[in-house]
Protein backbone atom coordinates (compact mmCIF):
# COMPACT_ATOMS: atom_id res chain seq x y z
CA UNK A 1 0.00 0.00 0.00
CA UNK A 2 2.81 2.64 0.93
CA UNK A 3 4.47 1.67 -2.44
CA UNK A 4 1.46 2.39 -4.45
CA UNK A 5 0.85 5.70 -2.39
CA UNK A 6 4.51 7.22 -3.32
CA UNK A 7 3.84 6.15 -7.22
CA UNK A 8 0.71 8.44 -6.81
CA UNK A 9 2.58 10.96 -5.17
CA UNK A 10 5.16 11.26 -7.35
CA UNK A 11 2.85 10.70 -10.29
CA UNK A 12 1.17 13.99 -9.63
CA UNK A 13 4.21 15.38 -8.48
CA UNK A 14 5.78 15.78 -11.76
CA UNK A 15 2.89 16.41 -13.67
CA UNK A 16 2.51 19.81 -12.18
CA UNK A 17 6.76 19.75 -12.91
CA UNK A 18 5.99 19.91 -16.79
CA UNK A 19 5.75 23.07 -17.95
CA UNK A 20 3.20 23.86 -20.18
CA UNK A 21 3.68 26.51 -22.90
CA UNK A 22 0.14 28.10 -22.57
CA UNK A 23 0.83 29.08 -18.79
CA UNK A 24 4.02 30.81 -19.96
CA UNK A 25 4.06 34.87 -20.69
CA UNK A 26 6.28 36.43 -23.05
CA UNK A 27 7.86 39.55 -21.59
CA UNK A 28 6.22 42.26 -22.70
CA UNK A 29 8.28 44.36 -25.13
CA UNK A 30 9.03 47.69 -23.40
CA UNK A 31 9.22 50.81 -25.24
CA UNK A 32 11.32 53.97 -23.66
CA UNK A 33 8.58 56.68 -21.91
CA UNK A 34 8.73 59.86 -23.89
CA UNK A 35 9.23 62.73 -22.12
CA UNK A 36 6.18 64.54 -21.18
CA UNK A 37 5.83 67.86 -21.11
CA UNK A 38 4.81 68.79 -17.53
CA UNK A 39 2.88 72.25 -17.28
CA UNK A 40 1.70 73.85 -14.28
CA UNK A 41 -1.08 75.89 -13.59
CA UNK A 42 1.20 78.70 -12.01
CA UNK A 43 0.62 82.34 -13.48
CA UNK A 44 2.86 83.14 -15.91
CA UNK A 45 2.61 86.28 -16.65
CA UNK A 46 2.86 89.35 -14.91
CA UNK A 47 -1.18 90.17 -14.14
CA UNK A 48 -1.54 86.88 -12.58
CA UNK A 49 1.47 86.97 -10.75
CA UNK A 50 0.72 90.41 -9.13
CA UNK A 51 -3.22 89.42 -8.68
CA UNK A 52 -1.51 86.10 -6.58
CA UNK A 53 0.47 88.83 -4.56
CA UNK A 54 -2.54 90.79 -4.10
CA UNK A 55 -4.93 88.11 -2.67
CA UNK A 56 -2.10 87.08 -0.77
CA UNK A 57 -1.35 90.30 0.82
CA UNK A 58 -5.40 90.56 1.40
CA UNK A 59 -4.94 87.40 3.07
CA UNK A 60 -2.07 88.47 5.11
CA UNK A 61 -4.46 91.45 6.29
CA UNK A 62 -7.07 89.11 7.13
CA UNK A 63 -5.45 86.80 9.64
CA UNK A 64 -4.04 90.22 11.15
CA UNK A 65 -7.11 91.59 11.94
CA UNK A 66 -8.15 87.93 13.42
CA UNK A 67 -5.03 87.16 15.45
CA UNK A 68 -5.10 91.23 16.71
CA UNK A 69 -8.99 90.85 17.67
CA UNK A 70 -8.68 87.27 19.83
CA UNK A 71 -5.14 88.93 21.57
CA UNK A 72 -7.75 91.79 22.76
CA UNK A 73 -10.25 89.36 23.63
CA UNK A 74 -7.93 86.69 24.80
CA UNK A 75 -6.60 89.73 27.67
CA UNK A 76 -9.82 89.72 30.11
CA UNK A 77 -11.54 86.43 28.97
CA UNK A 78 -7.83 85.13 30.40
CA UNK A 79 -8.28 87.09 33.18
CA UNK A 80 -11.55 86.20 34.10
CA UNK A 81 -10.37 82.55 33.89
CA UNK A 82 -7.07 82.14 35.80
CA UNK A 83 -9.18 84.21 38.51
CA UNK A 84 -12.10 81.84 38.82
CA UNK A 85 -9.62 78.82 38.56
CA UNK A 86 -7.70 80.53 42.20
CA UNK A 87 -11.22 81.76 43.80
CA UNK A 88 -11.83 78.43 45.99
CA UNK A 89 -15.02 80.17 47.27
CA UNK A 90 -16.45 79.85 43.76
CA UNK A 91 -19.76 77.73 43.45
CA UNK A 92 -19.90 74.81 41.38
CA UNK A 93 -21.96 76.53 38.39
CA UNK A 94 -19.24 79.20 38.40
CA UNK A 95 -16.73 76.47 38.13
CA UNK A 96 -18.71 74.66 35.41
CA UNK A 97 -19.15 78.19 33.46
CA UNK A 98 -15.26 78.39 33.79
CA UNK A 99 -14.48 74.82 32.22
CA UNK A 100 -16.94 75.92 29.29
CA UNK A 101 -14.74 78.97 28.74
CA UNK A 102 -11.54 77.00 29.02
CA UNK A 103 -12.62 74.72 26.26
CA UNK A 104 -14.44 77.68 23.67
CA UNK A 105 -10.75 79.48 23.96
CA UNK A 106 -8.93 76.25 23.08
CA UNK A 107 -11.36 76.25 20.27
CA UNK A 108 -11.07 79.39 19.54
CA UNK A 109 -6.90 79.05 19.06
CA UNK A 110 -7.22 76.13 17.33
CA UNK A 111 -9.21 77.37 14.68
CA UNK A 112 -7.19 80.45 14.74
CA UNK A 113 -4.31 78.35 13.91
CA UNK A 114 -6.22 76.32 10.88
CA UNK A 115 -6.58 79.50 8.97
CA UNK A 116 -2.61 80.36 9.65
CA UNK A 117 -1.70 76.76 8.65
CA UNK A 118 -4.16 77.55 5.41
CA UNK A 119 -2.50 80.58 5.00
CA UNK A 120 1.40 78.96 5.40
CA UNK A 121 0.85 76.75 3.12
CA UNK A 122 -0.62 78.93 0.16
CA UNK A 123 2.64 80.55 0.84
CA UNK A 124 4.63 77.28 0.31
CA UNK A 125 2.30 76.67 -2.74
CA UNK A 126 2.25 79.47 -4.90
CA UNK A 127 5.10 80.65 -6.84
CA UNK A 128 4.85 84.07 -6.65
CA UNK A 129 4.58 84.33 -2.65
CA UNK A 130 7.36 81.88 -2.68
CA UNK A 131 9.79 84.53 -1.99
CA UNK A 132 8.31 85.77 1.10
CA UNK A 133 7.94 82.10 2.73
CA UNK A 134 10.93 83.23 5.28
CA UNK A 135 8.89 86.08 6.06
CA UNK A 136 5.62 84.11 6.88
CA UNK A 137 7.05 80.78 8.43
CA UNK A 138 6.89 79.72 11.62
CA UNK A 139 3.32 81.17 12.20
CA UNK A 140 1.62 77.90 12.71
CA UNK A 141 4.23 76.69 15.34
CA UNK A 142 4.05 79.39 17.42
CA UNK A 143 0.00 79.52 17.11
CA UNK A 144 0.74 76.08 18.11
CA UNK A 145 2.66 77.00 21.06
CA UNK A 146 -0.30 79.23 22.13
CA UNK A 147 -2.76 75.98 22.21
CA UNK A 148 -0.41 74.55 24.02
CA UNK A 149 0.03 77.19 26.89
CA UNK A 150 -3.62 76.95 26.63
CA UNK A 151 -4.16 73.41 27.21
CA UNK A 152 -1.77 73.91 30.22
CA UNK A 153 -3.98 76.14 31.87
CA UNK A 154 -1.68 79.46 31.19
CA UNK A 155 -4.54 81.57 29.17
CA UNK A 156 -2.52 85.04 30.20
CA UNK A 157 0.44 83.40 28.96
CA UNK A 158 -0.79 82.10 25.78
CA UNK A 159 -1.39 85.48 24.37
CA UNK A 160 2.30 85.78 24.29
CA UNK A 161 3.08 83.38 21.10
CA UNK A 162 0.30 85.13 18.82
CA UNK A 163 2.04 88.50 19.47
CA UNK A 164 4.69 87.25 17.58
CA UNK A 165 2.63 85.66 15.23
CA UNK A 166 1.50 89.50 14.10
CA UNK A 167 4.76 90.76 14.19
CA UNK A 168 5.69 87.67 11.31
CA UNK A 169 2.34 88.81 9.56
CA UNK A 170 3.01 92.85 9.68
CA UNK A 171 6.44 92.01 8.11
CA UNK A 172 4.88 89.73 5.49
CA UNK A 173 2.74 92.34 4.41
CA UNK A 174 5.07 94.69 4.00
CA UNK A 175 7.49 92.54 2.40
CA UNK A 176 4.33 91.73 -0.38
CA UNK A 177 3.37 94.76 -0.98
Amino acid sequence: MKITQLLFVLTISSFFAIEADAQRRTPARRTPAKPQVVTTNTASTPAAQAADLKAGAEKVSIQVKNVTKFIFILGSVAKGIEDLDKDTRANRAAKQANETNKREVIQAIRNLRAGLAALEVEFRTKDPLKKHLLVIQGITELSGQSEDLATSGRFMDAGKPLLLVVEKLSDTLVAVR
